[in-house]
């Protein structure tokens, strides 16, 4: 057997509908997973490329909402991927874009986590947890106050539970993806001087492709990574180390 073979786990991806979510379904289900699918909204182009999927509806704009989830079904691999962003100068950020976003990106990131790491300690089973954090767990960007802080968040966290869970049998690390060619990052892109200055940036020379981050949590998730506890691994093309 593969050590990236994942056939006989269940994984549970929210934000699966479309982008990097999408990506990481599909990876993980080509490694063999049987794929929950979470999302606010549907996620039939993911599934029609699954051979075992099935949708699961998740708003985590209640930070609470996937907690029922662990109660009722065994999870060995989580991928928290769901986030959203708020845009404004941070002289005029306001409250409640602050908390939308916390809400989803960390708040809800870590009762998921709690959540699985009960269940699966509970039954005494081994598990996975990979978390999608991003550049800006390492760097403050501009104009996203609460992206920024709730990235930063996501990397301390993935290191804290990682700390206490690995003893345990439980995997944490994350993922921080670089610029990836996804409807999210479509206007970047078809600006010509900011493409330009990104790729100039980027040692590889290319965007990334979504399948870069599925093919990373794969490995994350996989026997291969059995002695990986708390890393973020930058899936950037190098533009971190530039």
């Amino acid at each position: 057997m593969s050590a990236f073979d994942l056939h006989g786990k269940r994984a549970l991806v929210t934000g699966a509908n479309t982008g990097i979510g999408q990506a990481i379904a599909v990876a993980m289900g080509k490694a063999g997973a049987e794929v929950i699918c979470a999302a606010r909204r549907d996620c039939e182009e993911t599934l029609e490329k699954l051979d075992h999927g099935r949708y699961l509806a998740l708003d985590l704009s209640d930070p609470m909402a996937a907690v029922p989830v662990f109660e009722r079904e065994q999870i060995d691999i989580l991928v928290n991927n769901a986030g959203i962003i708020r845009r404004s100068d941070s002289a005029e950020f306001n409250e409640t874009d602050w908390d939308d976003v916390m809400d989803v990106n960390l708040k809800a990131v870590f009762f998921t986590c709690q959540a699985f790491g009960r269940a699966a300690m509970g039954a005494g089973r081994k598990g996975a947890i990979v978390n999608i954090a991003s550049l800006l767990s390492f760097q403050g960007g501009i104009r996203v106050p609460s992206y920024t802080a709730s990235k930063h968040g996501v990397a301390g966290i993935t290191k804290l539970l990682a700390n206490e869970w690995a003893a345990k049998g439980i995997n944490v690390n994350a993922i921080a993806p670089g610029y990836i060619a996804t409807n999210n990052t479509e206007a970047l892109r078809n600006d010509a001087e900011r493409n330009r200055q990104i790729l100039e940036r980027i040692p590889a020379g290319r965007w990334g492709e979504a399948s870069d981050i599925g093919e990373a949590a794969v490995f994350l998730s996989s026997p291969a990574a059995q002695y990986i506890h708390g890393a973020v691994l930058n899936v950037d093309g190098g533009w971190l180390a530039r």
